[in-house]
């Protein structure tokens, strides 16, 4: 089952991504989002360190969950919206 989610996820050929025509706007997407993981998971464990859990960090944490999965819809059902 985990690694059903990982392929669902991280694997080019299994996520919405897939559906998006031109693989160079596709790679550019999974970029932005690998960027975006790579802050909000920085910030996490910046206030694991200082020792404060804080709403801010939840909110980041929830808002780059949504918009991976608002990104990976859109991709799913309206893949001409990342280009031709």
């Amino acid at each position: 089952m985990l690694k059903n989610m990982y392929q669902l996820v991280m694997n080019s050929r299994f996520n919405p991504l897939s559906n998006i025509n031109d693989k160079s706007v596709a790679h550019l997407v999974m970029q932005l989002l690998a960027w975006m993981w790579c802050i909000v998971f920085s910030m996490w464990v910046g206030s694991i360190l200082v020792f404060g859990v804080s709403a801010i960090i939840h909110a980041i944490l929830i808002a780059g969950i949504f918009i991976t999965a608002i990104t990976f819809e859109t991709a799913r059902r309206k893949p001409e919206f990342f280009g031709k």
